[in-house]
């Protein structure tokens, strides 16, 4: 069952103008909105650079020009983690470490604030149906941003072990599909967009099978040879 998502994003109130409020926000502030602010950036509008993969570390390099905590945050990838608690504990870590090494830096004021929002994901079906792996690329073709988001991204908060759903799924077929889980998992989605993932998913589950049925023909024609 291949299903599609909507992001509604919902302000908390609450807003910090230095590192120090950064820093005990979000100590304060729900899981859903550490998980909004790192993994939600594929389906909503963003006008940051887009060489920061989180808002924390485009606010601090935008509103702060703090390069050295900027690329810090930036190297905090969620899929890291065992969940958002641990993520947060990370954020504050390097946040903490960088007001320790310069004071200075913890009072400096922006002048914007960092708006601290949480997310919620409203999910529905999109009556695609897949029988086999070797379908999932056609199918990818026509799905949305959305359902890629869904279905690559956020399953992986969603799965006990951290994987995607097509590896989930894929790992009840026969072990000569299992190769193709293993691809699927070469896929970053904290460093390409949904398009860029899509295409290279479209590229390489296409080669794979191309090459598994190749394979089927020749050990077919030697059975009959034999």
């Amino acid at each position: 069952m291949v299903k599609d998502c909507a992001l509604v994003s919902i302000s908390t109130g609450e807003k910090a103008y230095t590192l120090m409020e950064l820093s005990e926000k979000i100590k304060q502030v729900e899981a859903a909105c550490i998980y909004h602010h790192f993994c939600t950036r594929h389906i909503r509008p963003s006008f940051d650079h887009p060489e920061f993969h989180n808002d924390f570390a485009a606010w601090v390099h935008q509103e702060l020009r703090d390069k050295i905590l900027a690329e810090r945050l930036n190297f905090i990838v969620p899929q890291d983690f065992a969940d958002m608690e641990s993520v947060r504990e990370a954020l504050l870590t390097r946040i903490q470490e960088r007001i320790f090494e310069d004071e200075h830096l913890g009072w400096i004021k922006a002048g914007h604030p960092f708006y601290f929002v949480k997310s919620q994901l409203v999910i529905f079906d999109t009556g695609l149906r897949l029988e086999w792996p070797n379908e999932i690329a056609d199918v990818l073709e026509n799905l949305s941003p959305g359902s890629i988001f869904y279905h690559f991204i956020d399953a992986r908060r969603r799965h006990p072990e951290g994987l995607d759903d097509f590896r989930d799924w894929i790992r009840k077929f026969p072990p000569e599909f299992h190769p193709l889980a293993d691809l699927i998992a070469k896929v970053d989605p904290f460093f390409l967009s949904l398009y860029e993932m899509r295409d290279f998913l479209i590229r390489h589950i296409r080669s794979f099978c191309s090459r598994m049925q190749a394979r089927r023909k020749v050990y077919g024609e030697r059975s009959k040879a034999s």
